[in-house]
């Protein structure tokens, strides 16, 4: 059955109309030509398609559009402003927190929603939020050293909003 979903995406309405089984990651992906959300797994497993709904990081590929009704959709595209880089997203780049890349969006993502939250986490804080991310190339440590980087060089509040 086909349905129209209205939310909104990066800051813009959008209005779509989408059969009941489509998942979010599909029609970001396929039907909005977003990449960045990344598919992994297809089963909320690893965290390479995490956005975040209304402030709180989500597994896109396990939404179903139609829960997306009326809410607020953010993809690892709809953080810059302006062309300009998150401190996160520059913090990524500053501390080498990548090696292939793949999840660097989700982990970015659930960063962002955790800084969003909770501006001056401890590591530990960092390491939960981040639990639901999987990267196999970094052993992390690199990934958490950008988000304390991030967390500590700026006025998280005042620069993320």
């Amino acid at each position: 059955m086909k349905r129209i979903v209205t939310f909104t995406l990066n800051g813009e309405p959008k209005e779509v109309i989408t059969e009941d089984n489509t998942t979010l990651l599909d029609l970001l992906r396929d039907s909005l030509g977003l990449t960045g959300t990344k598919k992994g797994c297809e089963e909320g497993e690893c965290g390479a398609c995490t956005v975040m709904i209304n402030d709180r990081p989500v597994n896109s590929c396990i939404t179903l559009v139609r829960d997306v009704e009326g809410c607020s959709v953010v993809t690892i595209e709809g953080l810059e402003k302006n062309g300009v880089l998150t401190p996160l997203q520059q913090q990524f780049i500053d501390n080498w927190a990548f090696q292939c890349g793949y999840c660097t969006p989700g982990m970015i993502m659930s960063a962002t929603a955790l800084l969003n939250r909770n501006p001056h986490p401890t590591e530990r804080e960092i390491r939960e939020a981040i639990e639901g991310n999987l990267c196999r190339c970094t052993g992390y440590a690199k990934i958490i050293d950008a988000i304390q980087a991030a967390a500590a060089a700026t006025n998280w509040e005042a620069e993320s909003k």
